[in-house]
C-alpha cells in the first residue's frame, strides 16, 4: 500500500461478519480483511489494493447500522463509538430483472438469427411468451413492496432486500427486522382474491390451500417456510436464537375485500402490503440494538443476490 493509503486503512482480524466493499464476497467473524477509516468499510485482502472508492450501485439501497464498539476491541480502537461495516440493504426484485433480461435477450437472439432479415418485424409482431412476462411482473410485485419496506425505516424497521441464499442461486425477497422479531417476506404479484380452502377434518385429516382466485399456491407456502427455517439457523449461529421468526405472504395489488381478508396458513401470514406493516410496526421484545445485531447478521450471512 502507498502511504496515504496506508495513513487511512489497516489491516485486521473482523471482529463481526460483513462482505468486501468491492466485490461482495463473505467475510466471516475472525478472518482477516483491511478496514477503511474514511468510509468505514471493509475490504478483503484481495481487493484492498489502492484505488478510488467505488460508488454504491444506485439501484441499492444503502444504510449505515451504528452499534457502539468496546475500546480496544473495534476496528478503529483510537474511535471507541466508529460505526460498523456498511449494511447494502440491496434492490427489492434485482435478481428478478436480470433473469428477465436475460430470457428477453436469448429470445431476440435466437429470433434475429432464425430470421436474418425479418428479425425486427417478428419481434414487433409478438409477444414475449408468459413465462418471461411473469418476471417482469414479479418485478413490479418486490419493488413495488420493498418501497413500502423502506419507507418504514423512519419507524425503526430494518429491512434487507432480494438476499441470495448460499451456495444455491435461490433468493428470499425481503427480509424485516422489528422491534416484534424478524420476517421473511416473499412478495407476489398475482391476480384475484387470496383465501384459505379448509377441507377435512372430522372423518378425515384437515387439509389447508392457499387459493388466489382459481389459482393453487400453497406450494409457495412451503417455500416460506424453508426460507424460515435457514434464516432461524443463521440467528442461532450468532446466538441470536431467541429472536423470533415469522413468515409473511404479500399478495401486491389482489383482489382483497373491504373488510377483513387476512389470514395464516401453517403459521405464515397471507396479507397485503398495508396489513404487513401494521405487524412488522407491533412492539415486541426487541430492543434497537438487538434489531440492528439481528439485521447486520442477517445482511452478512445472505448477500445481496
Amino acid at each position: 500500500m502507498s502511504g496515504d493509503v496506508a495513513a487511512t486503512s489497516k489491516q485486521m482480524r473482523l471482529r463481526y461478519a460483513g462482505h468486501c466493499r468491492v466485490c461482495e464476497a463473505e467475510l466471516p467473524a475472525g478472518s482477516m480483511a483491511v478496514y477503511e477509516k474514511l468510509t468505514k468499510t471493509v475490504a478483503c485482502l484481495g481487493c484492498a489494493a489502492p484505488t478510488t472508492d467505488p460508488v454504491p450501485d444506485s439501484a441499492a439501497t444503502v444504510s449505515r447500522v451504528s452499534m457502539p464498539i468496546a475500546p480496544g476491541s473495534g476496528p478503529d480502537s483510537e474511535e471507541p463509538g466508529a460505526e460498523e461495516p456498511t449494511v447494502v440493504a440491496g434492490a427489492a426484485g434485482a435478481s428478478a430483472q436480470r433473469e428477465y433480461g436475460r430470457r428477453k435477450n436469448n429470445r431476440e437472439t435466437h429470433i434475429r438469427e432464425a430470421h436474418p432479415h425479418l428479425g425486427g418485424l417478428v419481434l414487433a409482431l409478438t409477444d414475449d411468451p408468459q413465462s418471461t412476462k411473469a418476471w417482469a411482473i414479479g418485478v413490479g410485485g418486490e419493488e413495488l413492496f420493498g418501497r413500502r419496506l423502506d419507507g418504514l425505516s423512519r419507524q425503526g424497521v430494518l429491512a434487507l432486500h432480494d438476499r441470495r441464499i448460499p451456495p444455491t442461486k435461490a433468493n428470499i425477497d425481503h427480509i424485516a427486522v422489528g422491534p416484534s422479531g424478524v420476517f421473511v417476506i416473499d412478495a407476489k404479484r398475482y391476480k384475484g382474491r387470496p383465501n384459505l380452502r379448509v377441507e377435512g377434518g372430522l372423518l378425515r385429516p384437515r387439509t389447508e390451500t392457499l387459493m388466489v382466485g382459481s389459482r393453487d399456491c400453497t406450494k409457495i407456502v412451503a417455500g416460506v417456510h424453508k426460507q424460515i427455517e435457514l434464516v432461524r439457523s443463521a440467528l442461532a449461529r450468532a446466538d441470536l436464537a431467541d429472536v423470533p421468526v415469522r413468515g409473511m405472504l404479500c399478495f401486491v395489488e389482489a383482489d382483497w375485500p373491504l373488510i377483513g381478508g387476512s389470514f395464516t396458513i401453517a403459521d405464515v401470514y397471507v396479507l397485503w402490503p398495508k396489513k404487513a406493516s401494521e405487524h412488522l410496526l407491533k412492539p415486541g421484545p426487541l430492543d434497537d440494538a438487538l434489531m440492528q445485531r439481528a439485521h447486520r447478521h442477517l445482511a452478512a450471512t445472505f448477500p445481496p443476490a
